[in-house]
């Protein structure tokens, strides 16, 4: 298996749009056999990256709470 840890410093545009042209290539069904599993597991790999800063997301829209004056406030997000 190939070492995808570059992934992890791609913001969720950007893995987004790789995601989307290795979609794109293995509907095509042009790319040959060993190649489309290779960009397989990247694109499985960028699925799990994006799913996981979607959720962080999810996780500090959830934290943002009305104050005691009615105003929106944030709290910190605890991430483990």
């Amino acid at each position: 298996m190939t070492d995808h840890s570059d992934i992890k410093t791609l913001s969720f545009e950007a893995a987004l749009k790789e995601l989307e042209g290795i979609v794109s290539k293995l509907e095509q069904g042009s790319v040959p056999l060993e190649e489309s599993i290779s960009i397989y597991e990247r694109g499985d790999a960028l699925r799990a990256h994006c799913d996981r800063l979607l959720r962080a997301a999810e996780a500090k829209v959830e934290k943002i709470r009305l104050g005691q004056d009615g105003t929106a406030a944030t709290e910190p997000l605890d991430v483990a």
